[in-house]
């Protein structure tokens, strides 16, 4: 009996996957899916690794878009609120500038410093 590289032994009992007792001969081999490697050649992973990578950099770069839009977002929040405080605290001092100038003492103040005297007892002329 000869041996041969790459045989199976055959059972007994059981016949073989898809093979029925009385179909007679060895089962045949399998066929290999496409793609599968043939002639000792490895099939081509790069591409794989180079869509891998290339996956990896688009899911980091909008990672980091996604960063940089938040963080401008929070300086113009954060630059938008400083101006508004500056604005309310200008609002306070005219409005404080308002009720002190706007009364009767301050405005006659002010006329007398730029030249103005006070109105004379008005003259009243009959008409004929």
């Amino acid at each position: 009996m000869a041996v041969y590289q790459g045989a199976r032994p055959r059972s007994i009992l059981l016949p073989p996957k898809g093979r029925s007792v009385d179909q007679p001969g060895l089962p045949r081999r399998r066929v290999r899916a496409a793609g599968a490697t043939r002639a000792r050649r490895r099939s081509n992973h790069s591409s794989f690794l180079i869509g891998g990578i290339v996956l990896a950099f688009l899911l980091a770069f909008f990672s980091l878009a996604q960063t940089v839009a938040v963080s401008a977002t929070s300086y113009d929040h954060a630059r938008l609120r400083a101006e508004g405080d500056q604005l309310y605290a200008r609002m306070r001092d005219v409005q404080s500038d308002l009720n002190r100038l706007g009364r009767e003492p301050a405005i006659r103040k002010q006329a007398i410093d730029l030249g103005l005297g006070q109105l004379a007892d008005p003259v009243v002329v009959p008409a004929h």
